[in-house]
């Protein structure tokens, strides 16, 4: 599917168009949420290809900017995304996937890529693991 180019400000925060305003890398930032319990899982990115296969599919497409490729959640772990809901933010810069995860969403193998919480003391910060 080719995406229309963003509209004029009205339109892309009142329309009904999908016209994803990616960013000068052609992406755009992806928040990814559990849909039953609405915990923060992951945060990504998307070109216009891995938003239209993750429309298409219902399974959660990415961009990886660290790899340069194209890749479906789960593909090599089978801890895979189902698309539940997706949603749009005000100017389309953004969007938040709703899924059903299959197995932990965080390579790392925790429930959640945001397994660690900054904590301040003394002018020091720390990341203290919180079990995801």
């Amino acid at each position: 599917m080719a995406f229309p180019a963003p509209g004029d400000k009205a339109e892309l925060e009142s329309g009904s168009t999908l016209s994803p305003k990616f960013d000068a890398a052609g992406l755009v930032t992806a928040v990814v949420t559990d849909a039953t319990s609405g915990e923060v899982l992951m945060v990504a990115h998307m070109n216009d290809v891995a938003l239209d296969k993750t429309i298409e599919t219902g399974q959660a497409h990415y961009w990886s900017r660290s790899r340069g490729e194209l890749w479906r959640k789960g593909e090599t772990s089978g801890n895979t995304q189902t698309v539940i809901e997706m949603w749009v933010d005000c100017d389309q810069d953004a969007v938040w996937l709703k899924v059903e995860m299959a197995g932990p969403a965080c390579h790392t193998g925790e429930r959640s890529c945001f397994y660690r919480r900054l904590e301040g003391r003394d002018g020091k910060v720390e990341l203290v693991q919180s079990g995801g």
